[in-house]
């Protein structure tokens, strides 16, 4: 099935945020926050980390790790990863034909929401720079250091779907990564993978997506 055929058939869309809305860590790399974060769990004397966790290039993966060591720990490493993330919405780059997608379906009388694992304070300065803030009714992203409730669990989706008052069938997710896609499937909700690397299309076709396009540009036309 085509992208466009599932959004011209959905009553809700729910956007990923950092892929196809824009690209958070355009400015600052992401491989940085990775880097400060883990200065975090330095200081709180956690130097002997696992070799995944001490060379990964993903804030998340140093998250999850802080999460796992304990309560205080989750807690002082979210918070970091959060004012990383918010300091960084100044530099981030939108995703090109993603705010005319936002406003067209806003148009159509849709509603809509962002899902995702980035924090509910980053979205929110996105949203307010760009005056996106009344085109999107409900955002369902992170709000604490339990990372059981991010995807690829279902969680964050069904809130969105509750909070929107549709129906699993009814909405379509698209998101850009395989864990988004993973998560649709878990939350029993349609999926379009947004292919915006190399290689993309393929692994996303795998993970199970109903549809791949690898560009928002003209989506805004058929909602």
């Amino acid at each position: 099935m085509k992208a466009t055929d599932l959004l011209t058939r959905a009553r809700a869309l729910l956007l990923d945020f950092d892929g196809p809305v824009c690209s958070v860590f355009a400015g600052i790399p992401a491989s940085t926050v990775a880097d400060q974060l883990r200065d975090v769990l330095a200081d709180g004397g956690h130097t002997d980390l696992p070799d995944a966790v001490a060379t990964s290039t993903d804030p998340f993966d140093v998250l999850q790790h802080a999460a796992m060591l304990g309560e205080d720990e989750g807690r002082y490493v979210e918070a970091a990863f959060t004012a990383h993330e918010v300091e960084a919405i100044s530099s981030a780059s939108p995703a090109s034909g993603a705010h005319d997608l936002i406003d067209a379906w806003h148009g159509s009388g849709r509603p809509l929401a962002i899902v995702s694992n980035n924090g509910t304070r980053a979205i929110s300065a996105y949203l307010d720079l760009y005056g996106l803030r009344s085109s999107i009714n409900f955002v369902s992203a992170r709000t604490s250091a339990n990372t059981t409730l991010l995807k690829p669990s279902p969680y964050l989706l069904h809130q969105a779907i509750t909070a929107l008052d549709v129906s699993l069938g009814e909405a379509v997710f698209l998101g850009d990564s395989t864990t988004d896609i993973e998560a649709a499937q878990a939350a029993g909700v349609r999926s379009i993978g947004y292919a915006n690397k190399p290689g993309k299309d393929y692994r996303l076709t795998a993970a199970g997506a109903d549809a791949v396009t690898d560009a928002l540009t003209g989506l805004a036309t058929v909602v």
